[in-house]
């Protein structure tokens, strides 16, 4: 696997729409910085490829819906739980 720049760039712009997704999905009000939800949804969107493929339902080509869906619950799990974190240590934003 070759690491370019537009793959790089690719990665974090997918990584940010699917952490934005993400946020949709969890209610009420989450007080995060924007490169915050950029990382979970790197994360996500790398984790759910990993999980895609090795469950043999990942296309090679196109947009794979189910992986992506599969991408987005990943980040609003992860945006849960750093927001349930954030909110129980008493973390105040301003």
């Amino acid at each position: 696997m070759e690491l370019t720049v537009w793959g790089i760039i690719t990665a974090l712009i997918v990584g940010l729409i699917v952490g934005l997704l993400g946020r949709l999905a969890v209610p009420g009000r989450q007080d995060m910085p924007m490169w915050l939800h950029m990382l979970i949804g790197v994360g996500a969107a790398l984790l759910g490829t990993v999980i895609a493929r090795a469950s043999g339902f990942a296309e090679a080509a196109g947009v794979d819906w189910r992986e992506l869906l599969l991408q987005v619950v990943l980040a609003a799990v992860a945006v849960a739980l750093v927001v349930g974190v954030g909110r129980r240590r008493g973390v105040t934003h301003r």
